[in-house]
């Protein structure tokens, strides 16, 4: 019998039932990939971690990320709650102040910062940010997503954008639109999975509290109808931003994006945007609470 420690943590907020929940699984040696594949499906939440030992010397851990349905490449809030666990639960930070993780797209560096001597945050470099075309019609859109033709917002591009997976970024009018989107899961799952996108990310810079971005995400080709606040797609927002110029691209940016308010679980995350000639530089940092700890036996 193999047992296994299970960790519920709480990402991108600084109260126990916001943000967006994780399954951190530790002693992830000890399993099968069709076993990691099965505890995500057992834990129900929008993504799972699994962490692994590296033999790499520049490398601290490698990773994997599991949906209940399929592997993905990369997750955001996984990554905060991994490493915030890592660093509170298990004192990481008192002997280091940053870890790289090994990726299926890659290093992610995290680093946690402190307040008198207390961790407020941890912070993901994410892999640098790539956008594609993308052509949609937009009565379609509007039905698939679930809001008025006119809400959708024509001063921005509609495009994929990727830190590790691709999402489809849908800019609309205001935030109360965002909070009224009614998506045809069904059609919009289909839709995604012929396309190879992870998750439709809509956004606006219309607010209704003091935040530069609200979004609301969701994932249903990948077993995930609506993922609660993201650092992955939040992530491929900001590189699309910077690399369509709708933020400077001669000055560092920091952009406060908040989501989740929708479906009862709200949460923030701090993206900053650094300019850089072979790509924007692209770090998410959020704070973190854990709410379960467990074993689970095998």
């Amino acid at each position: 019998m193999r047992e296994i420690r299970v960790y519920h943590v709480d990402a991108f907020t600084i109260e126990k039932f916001g943000g967006n929940t994780a399954g951190v699984v530790l002693d992830a040696e000890k399993l099968t990939e069709d076993e990691m594949q099965s505890i995500a499906k057992e834990l129900n939440l929008p993504e799972s971690v699994f962490l692994l030992p590296s033999n790499n010397e520049d490398i601290d851990y490698k990773v994997k990320y599991f949906t209940p349905a399929e592997e993905i490449n990369f997750c955001g809030h996984a990554t905060v709650g991994l490493t915030w666990l890592l660093a509170t639960e298990f004192g990481l930070a008192e002997k280091k102040g940053r870890i790289v993780l090994e990726t299926n797209i890659g290093k992610v560096p995290v680093e946690w910062h402190k307040e008198n001597g207390v961790i407020i945050d941890v912070e993901m470099t994410q892999v640098t940010p790539k956008t594609q075309e993308f052509t949609i019609d937009p009565q379609e859109l509007s039905q698939l997503i679930g809001v008025k033709t006119e809400s959708i917002d024509p001063t921005y591009p509609i495009k994929l954008a990727n830190t590790g997976n691709w999402h489809l970024l849908v800019p609309i009018k205001n935030q109360m639109d965002i909070d009224n989107a009614m998506p045809d899961l069904a059609a919009l799952g289909k839709h995604n999975k012929e396309h190879n996108i992870s998750t439709t990310h809509l956004y606006t810079f219309n607010t209704l509290k003091e935040y530069d971005l609200y979004t609301r995400d969701f994932a249903p080709g990948i077993g995930i109808p609506e993922d609660p606040v993201t650092g992955a797609a939040n992530g491929a927002l900001a590189g699309y931003l910077y690399l369509e110029s709708i933020i400077p691209q001669s000055e560092i940016t920091h952009l406060k994006i908040a989501q989740g308010d929708a479906i009862g679980r709200p949460g923030m995350l701090n993206v900053t945007v650094i300019p850089n000639e072979s790509g924007p530089v692209i770090k998410a940092a959020g704070a973190a609470a854990i709410t379960i700890r467990g074993i689970l036996t095998i």
